[in-house]
């Protein structure tokens, strides 16, 4: 194996759990969080010669999983997918969790998935716990406008999740 394809493997392998949350974020559905893990991986694989190391790896990956998961989520049309079961080797190697925190998790990610794919991708850096400069490079917008957008978004997903416990 060349050593550009076992060092994108190492990296995918080692960064594959923000995927796996962006998927699950934006797929509400098991087999379309398949999908889109695998089309991520796909666009991560095509961008990757392009990757100079300007910035940490994972950033460059937030933003291209990011972006991946909008267009699919507006495209809704089906494409040709790598193979691979890095998803299920995922899940596989976490299964080992308390229900009721997974219920709670599930819960939330059903809020989630009630968001626009902006306002996803917000309460995703929130979680992942991005700093407003972080963000605002990531999304091309002012820091102002982070506070502003990320307010709103937490706000949407608490408002969500008080219907949903009615």
């Amino acid at each position: 194996m060349a050593s550009t394809e076992q060092e994108f493997l190492d990296k995918i392998e080692k960064h594959k759990g923000i995927i796996f949350k962006i998927s699950k974020m934006y797929m509400d559905d098991k087999d379309d969080r398949d999908d889109l893990f695998q089309e991520i991986t796909y666009q991560v694989w095509k961008a990757y010669p392009s990757f100079k190391g300007q910035s940490e790896f994972s950033t460059w990956l937030y933003r291209i999983a990011l972006n991946t998961a909008i267009i699919f989520l507006k495209n809704e049309k089906k494409r040709s997918f790598i193979t691979g079961g890095a998803y299920e080797e995922y899940k596989i190697a976490h299964e080992e969790f308390d229900h009721e925190k997974e219920d709670k998790l599930n819960a939330m990610y059903k809020a989630i998935h009630q968001l626009n794919p902006i306002d996803k991708a917000f309460i995703f850096y929130y979680l992942e716990d991005f700093s407003g400069k972080e963000i605002a490079e990531q999304m091309g917008i002012s820091e102002g406008n982070v506070r502003v957008k990320m307010n709103r978004a937490k706000n949407k997903l608490k408002d969500i999740l008080s219907s949903n416990k009615s």
